[in-house]
Protein backbone atom coordinates (compact mmCIF):
# COMPACT_ATOMS: atom_id res chain seq x y z
CA UNK A 1 0.00 0.00 0.00
CA UNK A 2 1.32 3.61 -0.85
CA UNK A 3 1.04 6.31 1.38
CA UNK A 4 -2.22 7.82 1.56
CA UNK A 5 -2.81 11.40 0.79
CA UNK A 6 -6.48 13.31 1.79
CA UNK A 7 -7.20 15.70 -0.60
CA UNK A 8 -10.04 18.58 -0.17
CA UNK A 9 -12.10 19.57 -3.21
CA UNK A 10 -14.65 22.45 -2.71
CA UNK A 11 -17.16 21.74 -5.44
CA UNK A 12 -18.15 25.23 -6.17
CA UNK A 13 -15.27 25.55 -8.02
CA UNK A 14 -16.56 23.56 -10.63
CA UNK A 15 -20.27 24.01 -10.47
CA UNK A 16 -20.46 26.94 -12.45
CA UNK A 17 -18.89 24.99 -15.42
CA UNK A 18 -21.76 22.67 -15.65
CA UNK A 19 -24.45 23.50 -18.09
CA UNK A 20 -28.05 24.16 -17.47
CA UNK A 21 -28.78 20.71 -18.95
CA UNK A 22 -27.19 19.33 -15.61
CA UNK A 23 -28.55 21.09 -12.93
CA UNK A 24 -30.46 17.78 -11.26
CA UNK A 25 -27.05 16.11 -11.32
CA UNK A 26 -25.29 19.42 -9.88
CA UNK A 27 -27.97 19.81 -7.74
CA UNK A 28 -27.54 16.40 -6.41
CA UNK A 29 -23.57 16.93 -6.16
CA UNK A 30 -24.63 20.16 -3.97
CA UNK A 31 -26.15 18.09 -1.24
CA UNK A 32 -22.79 18.26 0.51
CA UNK A 33 -20.06 21.14 -0.04
CA UNK A 34 -16.99 19.44 0.87
CA UNK A 35 -16.12 16.28 -0.39
CA UNK A 36 -13.05 13.98 1.49
CA UNK A 37 -11.41 11.05 -0.42
CA UNK A 38 -8.50 8.68 0.23
CA UNK A 39 -5.95 8.36 -2.21
CA UNK A 40 -3.58 5.09 -2.79
CA UNK A 41 -1.29 5.17 -5.84
CA UNK A 42 -3.25 7.24 -7.67
CA UNK A 43 -6.85 5.37 -7.18
CA UNK A 44 -9.53 6.72 -4.64
CA UNK A 45 -11.20 4.67 -1.99
CA UNK A 46 -14.13 6.99 0.01
CA UNK A 47 -15.00 5.59 3.67
CA UNK A 48 -11.72 3.86 4.39
CA UNK A 49 -8.97 4.64 7.04
CA UNK A 50 -5.31 2.57 7.40
CA UNK A 51 -6.20 -0.62 9.45
CA UNK A 52 -4.32 -1.53 12.11
CA UNK A 53 -5.18 -1.36 15.78
CA UNK A 54 -8.70 -0.23 15.13
CA UNK A 55 -9.81 -3.83 14.02
CA UNK A 56 -9.41 -5.08 17.46
CA UNK A 57 -11.56 -2.13 18.70
CA UNK A 58 -14.81 -3.23 19.94
CA UNK A 59 -17.75 -3.03 17.19
CA UNK A 60 -20.33 -0.50 17.30
CA UNK A 61 -23.56 -0.49 14.96
CA UNK A 62 -25.06 3.00 14.69
CA UNK A 63 -28.30 4.54 13.07
CA UNK A 64 -27.71 6.56 9.79
CA UNK A 65 -29.01 9.93 10.17
CA UNK A 66 -27.95 13.09 8.46
CA UNK A 67 -26.17 13.92 5.29
CA UNK A 68 -22.94 13.13 6.50
CA UNK A 69 -23.30 8.98 7.99
CA UNK A 70 -25.76 9.01 4.29
CA UNK A 71 -22.57 9.72 2.70
CA UNK A 72 -20.33 7.32 4.74
CA UNK A 73 -23.50 4.72 3.93
CA UNK A 74 -23.23 5.21 0.10
CA UNK A 75 -19.28 5.29 0.37
CA UNK A 76 -18.58 2.12 2.53
CA UNK A 77 -18.48 -0.57 -1.03
CA UNK A 78 -14.99 1.18 -2.21
CA UNK A 79 -13.36 -0.41 0.42
CA UNK A 80 -15.25 -3.45 0.33
CA UNK A 81 -14.49 -4.27 -3.50
CA UNK A 82 -10.86 -2.17 -3.30
CA UNK A 83 -8.81 -5.17 -4.80
CA UNK A 84 -11.87 -6.98 -6.86
CA UNK A 85 -10.84 -6.08 -10.43
CA UNK A 86 -14.41 -6.59 -11.54
CA UNK A 87 -16.67 -4.15 -9.20
CA UNK A 88 -17.79 -1.49 -10.91
CA UNK A 89 -18.43 1.84 -8.86
CA UNK A 90 -21.79 3.29 -9.27
CA UNK A 91 -22.49 6.77 -9.52
CA UNK A 92 -22.39 8.80 -6.40
CA UNK A 93 -24.93 11.31 -7.22
CA UNK A 94 -27.70 8.35 -8.73
CA UNK A 95 -26.73 6.63 -5.30
CA UNK A 96 -28.08 9.64 -3.27
CA UNK A 97 -31.36 10.57 -5.48
CA UNK A 98 -32.22 6.38 -4.58
CA UNK A 99 -31.52 7.04 -1.10
CA UNK A 100 -33.25 10.46 -1.06
CA UNK A 101 -36.69 11.14 0.79
CA UNK A 102 -37.52 11.96 -3.29
CA UNK A 103 -37.29 8.35 -4.19
CA UNK A 104 -40.82 7.67 -5.05
CA UNK A 105 -40.32 4.05 -3.27
CA UNK A 106 -40.43 5.81 -0.18
CA UNK A 107 -44.31 6.95 -1.21
CA UNK A 108 -45.41 3.41 -0.16
CA UNK A 109 -42.46 2.11 2.01
CA UNK A 110 -40.23 3.09 4.84
CA UNK A 111 -36.43 2.26 5.84
CA UNK A 112 -34.02 2.55 8.44
CA UNK A 113 -29.85 2.17 7.81
CA UNK A 114 -26.86 1.59 9.78
CA UNK A 115 -23.39 1.50 9.45
CA UNK A 116 -20.82 -0.60 11.80
CA UNK A 117 -17.57 0.86 13.27
CA UNK A 118 -14.32 -0.61 14.76
CA UNK A 119 -13.11 2.81 15.87
CA UNK A 120 -13.56 5.30 13.58
CA UNK A 121 -13.83 2.79 10.47
CA UNK A 122 -16.77 1.83 8.44
CA UNK A 123 -16.51 -1.95 7.81
CA UNK A 124 -19.90 -2.81 7.49
CA UNK A 125 -23.66 -1.65 6.58
CA UNK A 126 -27.04 -2.75 6.15
CA UNK A 127 -30.73 -1.13 5.38
CA UNK A 128 -34.50 -2.72 6.83
CA UNK A 129 -37.38 -1.98 4.52
CA UNK A 130 -40.94 -1.86 5.42
CA UNK A 131 -42.93 -2.05 2.72
CA UNK A 132 -46.80 -0.90 2.72
CA UNK A 133 -47.57 -1.81 -0.60
CA UNK A 134 -45.94 -5.15 -0.39
CA UNK A 135 -48.13 -6.07 2.31
CA UNK A 136 -51.25 -4.89 0.41
CA UNK A 137 -50.81 -7.40 -1.91
CA UNK A 138 -49.23 -10.41 0.28
CA UNK A 139 -50.13 -9.88 3.95
CA UNK A 140 -47.68 -12.34 5.03
CA UNK A 141 -45.61 -10.08 7.83
CA UNK A 142 -42.65 -9.99 5.78
CA UNK A 143 -40.26 -6.68 5.85
CA UNK A 144 -37.07 -6.61 4.11
CA UNK A 145 -33.08 -5.73 4.62
CA UNK A 146 -30.68 -4.49 1.82
CA UNK A 147 -27.76 -1.80 1.03
CA UNK A 148 -25.50 -5.27 2.97
CA UNK A 149 -22.00 -4.86 2.86
CA UNK A 150 -19.17 -6.24 4.72
CA UNK A 151 -15.95 -7.10 5.68
CA UNK A 152 -15.46 -11.01 6.24
CA UNK A 153 -16.18 -10.76 10.15
CA UNK A 154 -18.95 -13.25 11.69
CA UNK A 155 -19.34 -10.65 13.96
CA UNK A 156 -20.22 -8.09 12.01
CA UNK A 157 -22.69 -9.68 9.79
CA UNK A 158 -24.00 -10.47 13.44
CA UNK A 159 -24.53 -7.13 14.28
CA UNK A 160 -25.93 -5.37 11.11
CA UNK A 161 -28.55 -7.84 11.06
CA UNK A 162 -29.66 -8.48 14.22
CA UNK A 163 -30.37 -4.14 14.05
CA UNK A 164 -32.20 -5.43 10.92
CA UNK A 165 -34.50 -7.74 12.54
CA UNK A 166 -34.87 -6.03 15.78
CA UNK A 167 -36.63 -3.08 14.26
CA UNK A 168 -38.65 -4.90 12.15
CA UNK A 169 -39.82 -6.68 15.21
CA UNK A 170 -40.50 -2.85 16.21
CA UNK A 171 -42.59 -2.65 12.86
CA UNK A 172 -44.99 -5.63 14.11
CA UNK A 173 -43.63 -8.13 11.57
CA UNK A 174 -42.25 -11.69 11.72
CA UNK A 175 -39.92 -12.79 8.87
CA UNK A 176 -36.70 -10.58 6.54
CA UNK A 177 -35.81 -11.33 3.40
CA UNK A 178 -33.53 -9.59 1.24
CA UNK A 179 -31.65 -8.56 -0.14
CA UNK A 180 -33.78 -6.22 -1.68
CA UNK A 181 -31.73 -2.98 -2.77
CA UNK A 182 -34.71 -1.59 -2.45
CA UNK A 183 -37.55 -3.09 -3.88
CA UNK A 184 -38.34 -6.29 -5.72
CA UNK A 185 -38.40 -3.18 -8.99
CA UNK A 186 -35.25 -2.20 -8.11
CA UNK A 187 -32.14 -4.07 -7.66
CA UNK A 188 -32.32 -7.22 -5.87
CA UNK A 189 -30.55 -10.91 -4.68
CA UNK A 190 -27.11 -11.64 -3.64
CA UNK A 191 -24.81 -12.99 -6.03
CA UNK A 192 -23.75 -16.49 -5.56
CA UNK A 193 -22.54 -17.67 -8.82
CA UNK A 194 -20.69 -15.78 -11.14
CA UNK A 195 -18.18 -13.35 -9.79
CA UNK A 196 -15.80 -13.50 -12.33
CA UNK A 197 -17.41 -10.90 -14.33
CA UNK A 198 -18.81 -7.26 -13.80
CA UNK A 199 -21.96 -7.13 -13.08
CA UNK A 200 -24.63 -5.33 -15.64
CA UNK A 201 -26.27 -1.63 -15.20
CA UNK A 202 -28.87 -2.39 -12.30
CA UNK A 203 -27.47 -5.76 -11.09
CA UNK A 204 -25.57 -6.75 -8.42
CA UNK A 205 -22.33 -7.69 -7.16
CA UNK A 206 -20.87 -9.26 -3.86
CA UNK A 207 -18.07 -11.28 -1.99
CA UNK A 208 -17.98 -14.77 -2.13
CA UNK A 209 -18.06 -15.15 1.43
CA UNK A 210 -21.43 -13.17 1.85
CA UNK A 211 -23.69 -16.30 1.60
CA UNK A 212 -22.18 -18.72 4.19
CA UNK A 213 -21.98 -15.30 6.55
CA UNK A 214 -26.36 -15.27 6.01
CA UNK A 215 -26.13 -18.76 6.56
CA UNK A 216 -24.11 -18.71 10.01
CA UNK A 217 -27.16 -15.89 10.75
CA UNK A 218 -30.15 -18.15 10.60
CA UNK A 219 -30.61 -17.54 7.31
CA UNK A 220 -32.54 -20.12 4.30
CA UNK A 221 -32.75 -19.87 0.49
CA UNK A 222 -35.98 -18.35 -0.19
CA UNK A 223 -35.31 -18.16 -4.14
CA UNK A 224 -32.93 -17.85 -6.26
CA UNK A 225 -32.64 -15.47 -9.93
CA UNK A 226 -30.80 -16.38 -12.97
CA UNK A 227 -28.98 -13.85 -15.49
CA UNK A 228 -28.08 -15.44 -18.65
CA UNK A 229 -26.10 -13.52 -21.78
CA UNK A 230 -26.82 -14.16 -25.33
CA UNK A 231 -25.33 -12.97 -28.45
CA UNK A 232 -27.67 -11.01 -30.98
CA UNK A 233 -26.80 -12.43 -33.88
CA UNK A 234 -26.84 -15.81 -32.05
CA UNK A 235 -30.61 -16.25 -31.58
CA UNK A 236 -31.57 -14.07 -34.55
CA UNK A 237 -30.40 -17.45 -36.36
CA UNK A 238 -32.02 -19.57 -33.94
CA UNK A 239 -34.47 -22.17 -35.66
CA UNK A 240 -36.98 -21.86 -33.13
CA UNK A 241 -37.16 -17.97 -34.13
CA UNK A 242 -37.23 -18.33 -37.75
CA UNK A 243 -40.24 -20.64 -37.20
CA UNK A 244 -41.93 -18.63 -34.77
CA UNK A 245 -41.41 -15.19 -37.31
CA UNK A 246 -43.15 -17.10 -39.65
CA UNK A 247 -46.15 -18.05 -37.31
CA UNK A 248 -46.68 -14.46 -36.48
CA UNK A 249 -46.79 -13.09 -39.68
CA UNK A 250 -49.94 -11.24 -40.44
CA UNK A 251 -51.46 -12.35 -36.82
CA UNK A 252 -49.47 -9.56 -34.66
CA UNK A 253 -47.67 -6.57 -34.74
CA UNK A 254 -44.03 -4.99 -33.12
CA UNK A 255 -44.04 -1.30 -32.95
CA UNK A 256 -41.24 0.69 -30.92
CA UNK A 257 -41.53 3.45 -28.49
CA UNK A 258 -43.65 6.76 -29.76
CA UNK A 259 -41.22 9.20 -28.67
CA UNK A 260 -43.80 11.96 -29.12
CA UNK A 261 -46.44 10.67 -26.80
CA UNK A 262 -43.90 8.96 -23.54
CA UNK A 263 -46.13 9.43 -20.75
CA UNK A 264 -48.73 7.59 -22.75
CA UNK A 265 -46.36 5.13 -23.58
CA UNK A 266 -45.66 5.02 -19.65
CA UNK A 267 -48.83 4.23 -18.77
CA UNK A 268 -49.16 1.49 -21.54
CA UNK A 269 -46.09 -0.27 -20.52
CA UNK A 270 -46.63 -0.32 -16.87
CA UNK A 271 -50.07 -1.67 -16.87
CA UNK A 272 -48.91 -4.40 -19.04
CA UNK A 273 -45.85 -5.08 -16.38
CA UNK A 274 -48.52 -4.87 -13.45
CA UNK A 275 -50.53 -7.05 -15.38
CA UNK A 276 -47.71 -9.74 -16.65
CA UNK A 277 -46.50 -9.96 -13.10
CA UNK A 278 -49.30 -9.62 -11.09
CA UNK A 279 -49.08 -13.43 -10.12
CA UNK A 280 -45.51 -13.78 -9.91
CA UNK A 281 -43.96 -14.35 -6.54
CA UNK A 282 -42.89 -11.62 -4.60
CA UNK A 283 -45.24 -8.97 -7.19
CA UNK A 284 -45.01 -5.07 -6.08
CA UNK A 285 -46.62 -2.97 -8.52
CA UNK A 286 -45.05 -0.19 -10.00
CA UNK A 287 -46.33 3.08 -8.84
CA UNK A 288 -47.32 5.77 -11.31
CA UNK A 289 -45.10 7.88 -9.87
CA UNK A 290 -42.00 4.80 -9.80
CA UNK A 291 -42.52 4.34 -13.47
CA UNK A 292 -42.94 7.85 -14.67
CA UNK A 293 -39.23 8.64 -13.16
CA UNK A 294 -37.69 5.59 -14.18
CA UNK A 295 -39.09 5.84 -18.40
CA UNK A 296 -37.68 9.63 -18.10
CA UNK A 297 -34.74 8.56 -17.05
CA UNK A 298 -34.09 6.27 -19.09
CA UNK A 299 -35.72 7.63 -22.38
CA UNK A 300 -32.70 10.01 -21.99
CA UNK A 301 -30.05 6.86 -23.26
CA UNK A 302 -32.27 4.55 -25.12
CA UNK A 303 -32.65 3.97 -28.87
CA UNK A 304 -36.55 3.92 -29.13
CA UNK A 305 -35.93 0.31 -30.78
CA UNK A 306 -35.15 -0.51 -27.29
CA UNK A 307 -38.28 -0.63 -26.47
CA UNK A 308 -40.85 -2.91 -28.53
CA UNK A 309 -44.62 -3.34 -27.75
CA UNK A 310 -46.63 -6.22 -29.45
CA UNK A 311 -49.92 -5.63 -30.51
CA UNK A 312 -52.53 -8.37 -31.19
CA UNK A 313 -55.77 -7.24 -33.08
CA UNK A 314 -54.38 -3.77 -32.20
CA UNK A 315 -54.25 -4.14 -28.52
CA UNK A 316 -51.58 -4.38 -26.53
CA UNK A 317 -50.24 -7.44 -25.26
CA UNK A 318 -46.68 -7.50 -24.38
CA UNK A 319 -43.23 -5.55 -23.38
CA UNK A 320 -39.91 -5.71 -23.63
CA UNK A 321 -37.25 -3.04 -22.81
CA UNK A 322 -33.27 -3.43 -23.29
CA UNK A 323 -31.19 -1.08 -21.68
CA UNK A 324 -27.51 -0.39 -22.87
CA UNK A 325 -25.41 -1.61 -20.33
CA UNK A 326 -23.74 1.88 -18.58
CA UNK A 327 -21.49 0.11 -16.66
CA UNK A 328 -19.11 -0.15 -19.46
CA UNK A 329 -18.60 3.41 -19.77
CA UNK A 330 -18.75 4.28 -16.23
CA UNK A 331 -16.03 1.89 -14.46
CA UNK A 332 -13.28 4.19 -14.74
CA UNK A 333 -15.07 7.04 -13.11
CA UNK A 334 -14.84 6.07 -9.83
CA UNK A 335 -18.54 6.96 -9.34
CA UNK A 336 -17.75 10.49 -9.61
CA UNK A 337 -19.01 13.08 -12.65
CA UNK A 338 -17.16 16.21 -11.26
CA UNK A 339 -15.02 17.65 -12.53
CA UNK A 340 -14.94 15.75 -16.25
CA UNK A 341 -16.76 12.83 -15.83
CA UNK A 342 -19.74 13.80 -17.21
CA UNK A 343 -17.74 14.71 -19.69
CA UNK A 344 -16.61 11.57 -20.69
CA UNK A 345 -20.00 9.92 -20.41
CA UNK A 346 -21.58 12.17 -23.11
CA UNK A 347 -18.83 11.67 -25.33
CA UNK A 348 -19.16 8.27 -24.55
CA UNK A 349 -22.80 7.74 -25.27
CA UNK A 350 -21.99 9.87 -28.46
CA UNK A 351 -19.11 7.70 -29.89
CA UNK A 352 -18.07 4.54 -27.60
CA UNK A 353 -21.87 3.72 -26.78
CA UNK A 354 -21.97 0.33 -24.55
CA UNK A 355 -21.11 -3.25 -26.82
CA UNK A 356 -23.31 -5.04 -24.35
CA UNK A 357 -27.08 -4.67 -22.92
CA UNK A 358 -29.77 -6.03 -20.59
CA UNK A 359 -33.16 -6.92 -20.73
CA UNK A 360 -34.69 -5.31 -17.84
CA UNK A 361 -38.31 -5.57 -18.29
CA UNK A 362 -40.59 -7.59 -20.14
CA UNK A 363 -43.93 -8.95 -19.76
CA UNK A 364 -46.92 -10.49 -21.78
CA UNK A 365 -50.43 -10.31 -20.03
CA UNK A 366 -51.70 -12.27 -18.20
CA UNK A 367 -54.88 -13.32 -20.57
CA UNK A 368 -52.28 -15.03 -23.29
CA UNK A 369 -49.66 -16.66 -20.83
CA UNK A 370 -50.06 -20.47 -20.82
CA UNK A 371 -50.67 -20.36 -24.14
CA UNK A 372 -49.69 -20.58 -27.64
CA UNK A 373 -50.08 -17.24 -28.45
CA UNK A 374 -48.04 -16.55 -25.17
CA UNK A 375 -45.03 -17.86 -26.21
CA UNK A 376 -45.30 -16.32 -29.79
CA UNK A 377 -45.29 -13.59 -28.46
CA UNK A 378 -42.48 -13.68 -26.08
CA UNK A 379 -40.39 -14.75 -28.67
CA UNK A 380 -41.33 -11.87 -30.76
CA UNK A 381 -40.45 -9.38 -28.69
CA UNK A 382 -37.49 -10.68 -28.06
CA UNK A 383 -36.90 -10.81 -31.94
CA UNK A 384 -37.72 -7.45 -31.97
CA UNK A 385 -34.75 -6.23 -30.21
CA UNK A 386 -32.53 -7.97 -32.56
CA UNK A 387 -32.08 -5.96 -34.94
CA UNK A 388 -31.87 -2.36 -33.01
CA UNK A 389 -29.40 -4.59 -30.77
CA UNK A 390 -26.72 -5.23 -33.91
CA UNK A 391 -27.22 -1.79 -35.18
CA UNK A 392 -25.53 -0.52 -32.20
CA UNK A 393 -23.29 -3.14 -32.92
CA UNK A 394 -24.16 -4.82 -29.32
CA UNK A 395 -22.12 -8.54 -29.00
CA UNK A 396 -23.68 -9.38 -25.66
CA UNK A 397 -27.49 -8.96 -23.92
CA UNK A 398 -28.00 -10.43 -20.44
CA UNK A 399 -31.47 -11.25 -19.56
CA UNK A 400 -32.14 -11.24 -16.14
CA UNK A 401 -33.35 -11.50 -13.47
CA UNK A 402 -35.05 -14.83 -14.02
CA UNK A 403 -37.45 -17.04 -11.65
CA UNK A 404 -35.53 -20.34 -11.15
CA UNK A 405 -39.11 -21.30 -10.75
CA UNK A 406 -40.14 -19.65 -14.42
CA UNK A 407 -38.98 -22.85 -16.29
CA UNK A 408 -40.84 -21.57 -19.30
CA UNK A 409 -39.08 -18.42 -19.40
CA UNK A 410 -35.72 -19.53 -19.22
CA UNK A 411 -36.70 -22.61 -21.37
CA UNK A 412 -37.45 -20.37 -23.77
CA UNK A 413 -33.71 -18.05 -23.56
CA UNK A 414 -31.84 -21.21 -23.99
CA UNK A 415 -33.69 -22.29 -27.03
CA UNK A 416 -32.24 -19.16 -28.20
CA UNK A 417 -28.85 -20.43 -27.16
CA UNK A 418 -28.73 -18.23 -23.88
CA UNK A 419 -26.16 -19.23 -21.82
CA UNK A 420 -26.83 -19.26 -17.73
CA UNK A 421 -24.14 -17.47 -15.98
CA UNK A 422 -25.11 -15.69 -13.04
CA UNK A 423 -27.20 -16.80 -9.75
CA UNK A 424 -28.28 -14.69 -7.08
CA UNK A 425 -30.36 -15.57 -4.11
CA UNK A 426 -32.83 -14.16 -1.83
CA UNK A 427 -32.73 -15.41 1.41
CA UNK A 428 -34.89 -15.42 4.50
CA UNK A 429 -35.86 -16.01 8.28
CA UNK A 430 -38.55 -16.48 10.68
CA UNK A 431 -38.55 -13.88 13.30
CA UNK A 432 -40.06 -15.57 15.90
Amino acid sequence: MGKRQYVIMHRDEVGTALSRAYTRTLSALHNNQWSVIVKTNNEEFAGTTAMGAQDRQPLRIVPVEGKKALRRFIRLPWGIYADDPVWIPPLLFERRQHFSPRNPYFQHASWKAWLAYRGDRPVGRISAQVDRLYLAHHDDSTGFFGSLEAENDSEIFHALLRAGEDWLREQGLRRIRGPFNLSINQEIGLLVEGFDTPPVFMMGHARPYYGERLLEQGYAQAEDLFAYRIAPEVASSATIMRSVRAKAAGKMSLRPLERSRVDEEMRVLRDIFNDAWSDNWGFVPFTEAEFREMGHGLARIIDDGFVQVAELEGEPAGMIVLLPNLNEIIRDLNGRLLPLGWLKLLWRLKRAYPKSARVALMGVRKRYQNSFQGVVITFMLIDGLIEPAMNRDMVDVEMSWILERNERMWRIIESLGGERYKRYRLYQKDLG
